[in-house]
């Protein structure tokens, strides 16, 4: 029997967001309504290269979220001063553009696939900072 729950949300790992995330999917109405996939670096780490053997485990607990709780979006959660989004950038100057630049990307590119696969269904792409401003993207 399938539940009712409304969406996946792909967020990042780390110990200062869990309770912003919390947080804000509660001011969204959203508690008991999602399935969880937790990550490094969120879409980061799902779409760069170089953590590309996470990708299919990503893609694999999505599909099964979607045959066992009828999900209806992916809710991406990345967060502003991100420790993937540092190892991507290399050795270059990490500032707030680079940081922008890569979520952008990982964005761009989680949506693609997606849509590709499930585009009868929705995704919100939001990054939030440490002092949960929140935003979003298309």
């Amino acid at each position: 029997m399938k539940s009712n729950y409304k969406a996946m949300v792909l967020s990042c790992i780390d110990p200062r967001f869990q309770p912003i995330v919390f947080n804000y999917l509660r001011k969204k109405k959203l508690s008991g309504k999602y399935s969880s996939f937790v990550i490094a670096g969120s879409a980061v780490g799902v779409t760069a290269n170089k953590f590309k053997r996470w990708h299919k485990v990503f893609w694999d607990n999505l599909e099964t979220s979607v045959k066992l709780h009828n999900i209806k979006k992916l809710i991406v959660i990345n967060h502003r001063d991100c420790g993937a989004a540092k190892i991507i950038n290399g050795k270059k100057a990490f500032s707030n553009t680079n940081e922008t630049k890569i979520h952008k990307n990982s964005f761009k590119i989680i949506k693609k696939i997606f849509m590709k696969k499930y585009p009868k269904l929705s995704i919100e792409l939001k990054i939030i900072s440490l002092d949960s401003k929140v935003e979003t993207f298309k």
